[in-house]
């Protein structure tokens, strides 16, 4: 029989080597096409007395198997629930007849029949549905590389291991170890896994094979553990065993603690493990494929999974690329600026393989930012991350300048210098006079239009804006925004650039703050409104961390200063001729900077004390100058407050094509300033919601506490007439 996405080869004491190698795809993922021809190669090797045993392989250099293809998971249409179960579980069918042979638990047991022996040989990173492709085999050998992953990250997008891994990962390395691995999400590398006995054999890269086809000619009559009589969960499983009940108890207040309910499938993998624990193999690999249907229809699932995955890959990817641009071939970059952004921009360039011109207006600040990314390096080096003569090597690729004629043979330019539109039209100037005709000039600004910045470029039709956040080395979003001018070649660079880097980009309208910039500051605006009003600083962020944000509005605050607030209030009252003075918010802003010397984490502390040696702890003499109300609102009441303080601004910036598309609204703010990924984004969670329900509650809102929790005129009309965001997406 032959096979696209596979080959097997039958040598002379009839083992197959079964390898996968999908054509046209860098990575080996279960599709379609590869569930269909390895179900047809089970049937085949169980049925076929010329194959002895079988060990499983990959052809690619990139990888053994990363898991299904959540394209295919997210397009699932299946019509009835049946269906989607039978569907679901497909892959635990095929995997279980691999172990088993084919032939029932209860002849396994007995001793009356026995499986061929199948083990897995693999030679780079297992994940999700591709380690329990490895789980089903009876031995399993992993090269020695500490770099390989083995874990199961479905959880990560809303799901849980769908084909065996709830089940056999605690078989082999007991519950609290598989509850780890599956909750979590994290993988490991081959040592812990052996460690942990999920895996038998760690050995050189270039004898995984060999080892694997000795084990199989030495092992002709193989049964899984499971599959023996009187087999027990190392380090006990069961409802009756006191070492699991004390897992379980504990295990679900931790997780939910950690959850804050917000994840469906962190409750379902802990249900699998609980309900697997105290049933036969077969029965329990059956409630598995129930959890993961029940979880594929969810609408939690189906929105992370579209953002987390489908749609940033697109992104990251260029999807908003323009097409008949040629790939821009970034070898060298200039970083104009070495403070914490352009250290960080120069850091995360050089990773990217990138030479980088660091320069400043001073040696001692260039030599600075480059220190930066020593730092990083050093701290990488001390933890195994990386190797020491490639830390080396990321750093020679940085040189710290003064000159700007050691700019003349860059590709790309980005600017990462003081928010003040004198200083950067000057350095525009200066480094225009040396680079090339056709180089990209990019600014890093947070705050002024593109547009108005290229007037000070001979140039404008090569000026673009791509906005970092803070810390660059740690934050995956970048903004790119194009000017008024902005040609299709400044377009295509940025996003080859940020692809260099692996970042996820958004494409936004040139405007002042852009996109996260406008949704951040009133969420902030609406924690701080809270505590003029008196309500209990815990009560806020405990809230907003129920909402499932990852840390509260006062402590984002701190982090962001409110030095910076007062500056970004004052600057926009000037602009608007708007006079804030009677604005609560600014009040309070000008009262942490001014009177109390408060100015947030970096002068000392905000609503925040920041000890040193110490933990973070709420500032205690806060009640003394906004006393706490007699009548706390409830959770939910603050709750709500918060989400639609980003849920109005969000949808605000969808309205006037700030974000042109929803997917980049949902993408921009879950990793720009992590709103909760549970939902998918803003505009998922107004489709789950509903566009009408949305528009009811805002306008309830608006109605109690201000217009600024009015709906956009364009999600009214939406309302009415039951359009949904992503329908045309």
């Amino acid at each position: 029989m032959s096979y696209e996405t596979i080959s097997v080869d039958i040598d002379g004491d009839g083992v197959a080597l079964v390898t996968i190698d999908l054509p046209d795809q860098s990575m080996n993922v279960w599709n379609e096409a590869l569930m269909r021809e390895f179900a047809a190669f089970i049937d085949d090797f169980v049925a076929n007395d010329a194959m002895k045993g079988a060990v499983i392989t990959s052809g690619k250099a990139s990888g053994f198997l990363a898991g299904a293809d959540l394209r295919m998971l997210g397009g699932s249409q299946a019509e009835t629930m049946k269906e989607a179960f039978e569907n679901a579980f497909k892959l635990n069918a095929a995997l279980r007849k691999l172990e088993t042979g084919g032939h029932p638990a209860k002849k396994l047991q007995k001793g009356e029949a026995h499986a061929k022996p199948v083990a897995a040989a693999v030679n780079g990173l297992a994940l999700g549905g591709g380690l329990e492709l490895v789980l089903a085999c009876h031995h399993r050998v992993v090269a020695d590389n500490p770099k390989i992953q083995l874990g199961v990250p479905e959880v990560q997008v809303g799901l849980l291991p769908g084909g065996g891994g709830t089940q056999r990962l605690p078989r082999l390395a007991g519950l609290q170890n598989a509850a780890m691995m599956a909750t979590q999400g994290k993988p490991i590398d081959p040592a812990t896994a052996l460690a942990q006995g999920i895996v038998q054999e760690v050995v050189p890269a270039g004898e995984v094979v060999a080892k694997a086809k000795a084990w199989v000619k030495a092992n002709p009559k193989t049964v899984q553990p499971w599959d023996k009589k009187g087999f027990k969960f190392p380090g006990g499983g069961g409802a009756m065993d006191p070492r699991a009940v004390q897992f379980f108890i504990g295990a679900n207040a931790m997780a939910q603690k950690t959850t804050q309910h917000n994840y469906p499938a962190v409750q379902a993998i802990l249900s699998c493990l609980y309900e697997g624990s105290i049933a036969p193999f077969d029965t329990a690999i059956r409630i598995e494929s129930k959890y993961f249907t029940k979880l594929l229809s969810d609408p939690t699932s189906k929105n992370m999974i579209r953002t987390l995955f489908i749609n940033k890959q697109a992104a990251e990817k260029g999807e908003q690329r323009p097409k008949d641009v040629p790939s821009a071939e970034l070898k060298k970059v200039g970083v104009l600026g070495a403070g914490m952004m352009g250290a960080g921009i120069a850091y995360v360039t050089a990773k990217g393989g990138a030479q980088v011109v660091l320069l400043d207006r001073d040696m001692e600040y260039a030599e600075k930012g480059k220190a930066y990314s020593q730092g990083i390096v050093e701290k990488g080096v001390s933890k195994g991350k990386v190797t020491k003569e490639k830390g080396e090597e990321l750093l020679a690729r940085i040189t710290p300048t003064t000159d700007y004629n050691d700019l003349k043979d860059v590709d790309l330019i980005i600017e990462a210098v003081f928010e003040d539109p004198d200083i950067k039209a000057d350095v525009i100037k200066k480094t225009e006079a040396v680079i090339g005709k056709d180089v990209i000039f990019a600014s890093n600004t947070s705050t002024l239009p593109i547009t108005g910045l290229a007037k000070h470029s001979e140039r404008p039709d090569q000026f673009i804006g791509i906005h970092f956040f803070s810390p660059v080395d740690k934050m995956p979003l970048v903004e790119i925004i194009p000017g008024g001018a902005s040609g299709e070649k400044s377009l295509a660079t940025a996003l080859d650039y940020v692809r260099m880097i692996k970042k996820t980009p958004i494409v936004v309208k040139d405007t002042r703050g852009f996109y996260t910039n406008r949704v951040v500051p009133p969420y902030i605006n609406e924690s701080m409104l809270l505590v003029t009003e008196g309500v209990k600083p815990a009560l806020i962020e405990n809230a907003a961390k129920a909402l499932g944000m990852p840390v509260g509005p006062l402590a984002l605050c701190d982090e962001t200063s409110q030095e910076l607030g007062l500056r970004i209030a004052t600057a926009t009252a000037k602009e608007t001729g708007v006079d804030p003075s009677g604005e609560p918010v600014y009040q309070l802003l000008k009262t942490f900077v001014e009177r109390l010397g408060r100015k947030g984490r970096k002068s000392g502390g905000g609503f925040y004390d920041y000890p040193e040696g110490g933990k973070k702890h709420l500032w205690q003499g806060l009640s003394e100058h906004y006393p706490l109300a007699e009548e706390q609102p409830s959770l939910e009441e603050v709750k709500e407050r918060l989400l639609y303080a980003q849920l109005i601004p969000a949808a605000e910036c969808y309205a006037d094509g700030i974000v042109s598309d929803p997917q980049s609204a949902d993408l921009g703010a879950i990793f720009g300033w992590g709103f909760a990924p549970w939902t998918g984004g803003p505009m998922s969670h107004i489709d789950t919601i509903g566009v009408e329900t949305f528009v009811r509650k805002a306008e309830s809102l608006a109605q109690k506490y201000g217009s600024r929790f009015n709906p956009p005129e364009k999600f009214r009309d939406m309302a009415k007439t039951g359009e949904t965001l992503y329908k045309a997406a």
